[in-house]
């Protein structure tokens, strides 16, 4: 499932049974040539790995994987402006997770 904010998208996806661990989370980081170049790439996938250490400790679920995807905001929007939406990310693409478990979303 995927969830955009102004300064990146999530996509939660359920971790494959292979590479399940008891309360392992995993992430990852991309950006596409939209970016920007070479370096503002790195800098996006650099602010995104920052993120992430600060927020999915808190807010992560155990047995779901996570891929966070640039966009051109996510050089220009402030921090703290990038890790609240990271947050809103987060927890519109768990609240979804609990609809679909409750059988009342499809």
């Amino acid at each position: 499932m995927r969830r955009s904010q102004p300064s990146l998208t999530l996509e939660v996806a359920p971790t494959p049974e292979a590479g399940r661990a008891a309360d392992t989370v995993r992430y990852g980081v991309t950006a596409s040539r939209k970016v920007g170049g070479a370096v503002q790439r790195n800098r996006a996938k650099r602010r995104l790995r920052e993120a992430a250490r600060k927020v999915l400790p808190l807010s992560a679920l155990p047995g779901n994987d996570y891929v966070l995807v640039a966009r051109q905001e996510t050089l220009k929007r402030p921090f703290d402006a990038l890790l609240a939406d990271l947050a809103r990310a987060l927890e519109a693409a768990h609240a979804r997770q609990r609809q679909q478990a409750s059988g009342d979303g499809g």
